[in-house]
């Protein structure tokens, strides 16, 4: 606790000259740094800012302008105020500095009586640096809580929580969006505390340094590091201290953002480990059974009777700027994490290609598959929709084995199925299996190969070389949809009817075969399967 000038004139030493303040009564809750005694006329290249001054009124003797430049000067140099002095001996001394002190801008205090000055002091000082080593004493301890609080990877509850008990008032940590993460209402009813709380944080500008702002003047310091902000802490209420108080928010925000990063590097291995553990699993003879199962359940995955590979990909993942991309996918197997935590399902999940996720579940038997993943997916489906990364998935279903090798091995069918679902119409369904995408399922295996790209542009030569930005494959699509049946798609607005019969005819023309073949619609319909799979 700081040593104020109302302290010092309560002491027993200046207490018994009997101290009147001429001046300056609403600066007494000011801090004295320290006490300096002078008869000066002049206390220039003396002062540092701070000092009490105690002097017999020698500096300017019965000049009551004397007595304002002196007091004037005593201001300019920062001191905490002035006591002077005089006894009944000296009335013109008196009644200048009473002149004086009307337009004084520091405490001025008149004594009448005696004062032993070599006794304030004494005190004063043995106070003050009492005080200094209270203010050591406590940032040790606030350093000893804090670095516990750190080592134990404290939750942000319990740091806000231990903030506002050592500060002995209401905190609250909130994120760059202002919303509020965590908060200590420290005997504030919490309605109270938290109303309205968004518009008045946007009204409270932010700062990069420990200050106080806003029309409420609320005291707050930043979390996370500098140009990686992520929220701060905030004191909307008064504080008794506040350069302790402001010590302790400090450490609190360091104490968060260490954390914060300990928990994000302890992820990012955990991930790291999982992806490792997904490699080896997949590649041929690089493990026994035994072998990966003692692995897997070293990191979280224990025995069960059924392994279900999924694979979530990421929507658009290949027009995706590669750091975006990177980002996305990240917040999706963080998501994917906390979704099987919450559910209380085992699990094995890694980021293994670009722009997807591969889980391993562990399932306790082959008639829950339907109902875990359901469960899973639809978590995930309503977490993503609210995600602040636009996480849009589709998610592709291996068949469940009872090794974990055999398993892991199915992982590339997932993802190949996830792959060919994301081109299928969106929402259609939670999951999907190779069973749902059937002919698009293989030809998504055997598009890249050289003999199916020559029958695609054999197939299509004719609207491929068109130029009429895939009008004409627009229209070839949605006739071989309807099933080759011209009036039904007439019937659904897409055209006209003279309008469509007319294109269809171009059509023809330029494919070079007759669309009312059904061989011929089969053999286009299997092209342009392919060539929309090979955009992906």
């Amino acid at each position: 606790m700081h040593v104020t000038l109302e302290r010092i004139l309560r002491l027993p030493p200046l207490a018994s000259g009997r101290p009147e303040v001429l001046a300056g009564a609403d600066h007494l809750q000011d801090p004295v740094r320290w006490v300096h005694v002078a008869e000066l006329k002049s206390l220039a290249g003396l002062l540092e800012g701070g000092e009490l001054v105690l002097t017999t009124g020698l500096g300017f003797g019965t000049s009551a302008a004397e007595a304002a430049r002196y007091l004037g000067e005593l201001a300019a140099l920062g001191a905490a105020g002035v006591v002077v002095e005089i006894t009944a001996d000296r009335p013109e001394a008196e009644a200048a500095l009473r002149q004086a002190a009307r337009d004084a801008a520091l405490p001025v205090v008149l004594v009448t009586r005696r004062v032993r000055f070599v006794e304030v002091t004494e005190v004063v000082h043995r106070l003050i640096v009492a005080a200094q080593l209270e203010r050591v004493e406590k940032a040790r301890e606030v350093h000893e809580v804090f670095t516990m609080l750190s080592l134990e990877s404290a939750s942000p509850e319990e740091i806000v929580a231990r903030t506002a008990k050592l500060i002995q008032s209401a905190v609250v940590l909130e994120d760059v969006a202002h919303l509020v993460l965590a908060f200590d209402p420290a005997g504030t009813a919490p309605g109270d505390l938290l109303a309205d709380w968004k518009r008045r944080s946007r009204a409270t500008h932010y700062r990069e340094e420990t200050a106080r702002t806003g029309d409420e003047g609320w005291l707050q310091t930043p979390v996370g590091l500098r140009g990686q902000r992520w929220g701060r802490l905030v004191v909307p209420g008064l504080l008794g201290d506040e350069a302790e108080a402001a010590m302790v928010l400090e450490r609190a925000g360091q104490a968060l953002t260490i954390n914060r990063m300990a928990e994000r590097d302890q992820r990012e291995l955990g991930h790291q480990a999982q992806a490792g553990l997904l490699h080896e699993l997949r590649q041929p003879r690089s493990l026994d059974e035994a072998e990966a199962l003692t692995r897997a359940a070293a990191l979280g995955l224990p025995p069960a009777p059924l392994y279900l590979p999924v694979v979530l990909r990421l929507d658009h993942a290949s027009t995706a700027e590669p750091i975006a991309l990177q980002r996305r996918e990240r917040a999706l197997l963080e998501l994917v994490n906390r979704v099987l935590a919450a559910s209380r399902n085992s699990a094995l999940a890694a980021s293994l290609q670009t722009g997807s996720v591969a889980v391993l579940l562990a399932l306790p038997a082959r008639q829950l598959e339907d109902s875990v993943l359901e469960r899973i997916c639809g978590e995930l489906a309503d977490r993503s929709a609210g995600a602040a990364e636009d996480l849009r998935w589709t998610a592709g279903v291996g068949r469940p084995h009872a090794r974990l090798l055999q398993a892991a091995a199915g992982l590339d069918e997932a993802g190949q199925v996830a792959e060919t679902a994301s081109t299928l119409p969106a929402g259609a369904k939670r999951f999907y299996r190779s069973t749902d995408v059937r002919l698009r399922g293989l030809l998504t295996l055997l598009r890249h190969d050289p003999r199916v790209q020559t029958f695609v542009e054999a197939e299509l030569a004719g609207v491929l070389e068109s130029g009429n930005d895939g009008g004409d494959l627009d229209l070839l699509q949605r006739y071989l949809e309807s099933g080759g049946n011209k009036s039904e798609l007439a019937r659904s607005g897409y055209l006209s009817r003279p309008t469509l019969y007319a294109r269809l005819a171009r059509l023809e023309q330029r494919l070079g075969v007759r669309l009312d073949d059904a061989e011929s619609r089969t053999s286009l319909h299997v092209a342009l399967l392919v060539h929309r799979l090979q955009g992906l």
